[in-house]
């Protein structure tokens, strides 16, 4: 069963929250720690989870457009972009690590609050029938991606991403 709106939004609202509080308890040095499992520094990794908030609101247009093509436009186009897993791993690797110096610890909380704000707006409006619209998804692209995705499973995406990420944070706190 796929998670209703609200559970949804109070995934969001729980991710700024949590968000506020790391950014704000952690340290220069703590953000320059090598995260747990990952490549990235803290403060790369806590910027790659606002990305997946930012992937969403560029995905819902696409999503929105592909579900209604014939399925095997998007199994097509799922298949394309999971052959090319390699480069967008490397873009998403590199592509975090940059940005991160952008938005980095004064910057982030305002950019993750732009894309809730931006995707929960969308959310509300959505209707049930656009919201179990699926389409064919490149599953080797991200654990959380499934071969075939609603747009409700889209919109649940980030906060799963989130909190996966969360774990691998070194900041020597846990998350509440």
């Amino acid at each position: 069963m796929e998670p209703p709106k609200a559970d949804i939004l109070a995934g969001y609202r729980r991710a700024r929250h949590a968000l506020d509080a790391l950014l704000q308890s952690a340290t220069a040095p703590d953000l320059s720690r090598k995260s747990n499992g990952t490549r990235w520094t803290n403060e790369e990794l806590l910027f790659h989870m606002v990305f997946g908030y930012m992937v969403v609101r560029a995905l819902l247009p696409l999503v929105h457009v592909v579900s209604r093509l014939p399925r095997p436009v998007g199994t097509a186009f799922a298949a394309v972009l999971n052959a090319g897993t390699r480069p967008f791993d490397a873009i998403n690797y590199w592509g975090s690590r940059a940005a991160a110096r952008l938005y980095n610890k004064r910057r982030m909380a305002r950019k993750l609050d732009k894309s809730i704000t931006a995707i929960s707006r969308r959310l509300e409006r959505e209707k049930p029938t656009a919201l179990s619209r699926s389409m064919p998804f490149p599953d080797r692209w991200d654990p959380f991606f499934a071969p075939s995705m609603t747009l409700n499973d889209v919109y649940a995406y980030p906060t799963l991403h989130f909190d996966f990420h969360a774990r691998q944070l070194s900041l020597g706190q846990p998350l509440q």
